[in-house]
């Protein structure tokens, strides 16, 4: 992970919240800024993800239809000629 400049932020969290962080950073040796930090740039990754593979579905249909009517085109083109 690239080390980001820190912002101190003061948040509120429901206490079984809190013991969860707390017990993966005595499990993990983290402190609890690392451990919180950590989740929310895997939850944004999954999200990057998500987004991205969104994206790719959008092009393979968009593409997948382009050449079922350049191939369509073509053959109409090609019968022609003859």
């Amino acid at each position: 992970m690239v080390a980001l400049r820190a912002r101190k932020v003061t948040i509120s969290m429901p206490a079984e919240l809190v013991e969860y962080v707390d017990g993966q950073g005595a499990k993990s040796g983290k402190s609890r800024s690392q451990v919180i930090s950590e989740c929310l740039a895997s939850s944004r990754e999954r999200e990057l993800d998500e987004l991205a593979a969104e994206g790719y579905r959008f092009y393979a249909r968009e593409s997948s239809e382009f050449a079922e009517v350049s191939a369509r085109a073509a053959a109409e083109a090609l019968a022609g000629d003859r």
